[in-house]
């Protein structure tokens, strides 16, 4: 494998992370002025898919990757479950549209990013990744640490009030499954030779999940709403294609860790960018959303300085 420089993977992952904070914000009012977070959970990912057959039908390297994981699960050289990375995506957006109106995207980002992290230096730490075992160090933990801090440091101004913390619980785990999910794509991307192929199969198997349970939540809870006009409410499924290939194709070359500290900085950027030039409110740019960005790029720093100064990172293994 052809590593790109750690500042690339670095500045692509802080990009795609900012990605999330937004599909959040339009998932969360989907399943609000739906009364059904089930349905635009499905709404959410059915879009995506259907950009991706369109790629599909016109790439026969994405084509050949499919074979070529159909074949290696079939002939157990490849787990059945590394391909169940779509599960993950699709509790993240079905606690998108569940909890994020409630909770807030603030709060909703707390959670999700304290779960990410955790996630990731263990799953670094057991070789779970394709970039194989990536051992503790004093940076890499010290950088989680710092990366919780600033992203609680970012939201603080925001956290007052009557908060329904059970709710949190959707998120927190989603965040263990965003971790999880960019392990075993990656290792599918690797398998395929095929970012296509890897996001393709996330997508399948997140919208069947989603499908049938907003099936069943209309069936035995009540149907949803009526779709709502506004066209860019529907665009989470294309912002999660993004994000799910990026994190298929960086995380052989960052590490798990690495890459979900990238899309730290990136959600909380993108949370200041919000806050600057379309405010929801009066109250300006908060001195402590400021402060939580300009820790969470510390964060990254921390945490990336030692293996790229002395180690041959993951992507060498």
């Amino acid at each position: 494998m052809t590593r790109i420089p750690a500042p690339l993977a670095l500045l692509i992952a802080i990009v795609s992370g900012a990605f999330i904070a937004v599909q959040a914000r339009l998932n969360g009012e989907l399943g609000a002025r739906l009364g059904d977070g089930f349905t635009a959970a499905a709404i959410s990912f059915g879009g995506g898919l259907v950009i991706l057959s369109i790629g599909m039908l016109v790439s026969r390297t994405g084509r050949r990757g499919i074979a070529t994981v159909v074949g290696a699960v079939r002939s157990r050289e490849m787990p059945w479950w590394t391909v169940l990375g779509g599960c993950a995506g699709a509790f993240l957006v079905l606690s998108q549209g569940l909890t994020a109106a409630a909770l807030g995207v603030a709060l909703f980002t707390v959670a999700v990013v304290a779960g990410q992290t955790a996630s990731g230096l263990v799953l670094d730490r057991v070789g779970f990744g394709p970039g194989g075992v990536v051992p503790f160090t004093l940076q890499r933990v010290l950088g989680a640490v710092v990366a919780l801090v600033a992203v609680g440091i970012a939201v603080s101004g925001e956290l007052g009030g009557s908060i329904p913390l059970g709710l949190l619980l959707l998120p927190l785990l989603a965040g263990i499954g965003i971790a999880w999910q960019q392990a075993v794509n990656g290792r599918v991307k690797v398998r395929a030779q095929s970012t296509l192929a890897a996001t393709f199969i996330n997508f399948v198997v997140g919208t069947i999940v989603l499908v049938i349970a907003a099936v069943v939540h209309a069936l035995v809870v009540a149907p949803p709403g009526p779709l709502p006009g506004e066209w860019w409410l529907y665009l989470g499924g294309p912002i999660g294609c993004v994000f799910i290939a990026v994190a298929a194709f960086l995380v052989q070359h960052t590490g798990v860790l690495i890459l979900g500290l990238g899309t730290v900085a990136g959600q909380t950027l993108s949370a200041l960018a919000l806050d600057l030039f379309l405010p929801t409110d009066d109250g300006g740019v908060h001195l402590a959303t400021v402060v939580g960005t300009l820790l969470a790029f510390a964060a990254v720093a921390i945490a990336s300085v030692r293996r790229r100064r002395s180690d041959p990172g993951p992507a060498a293994a």
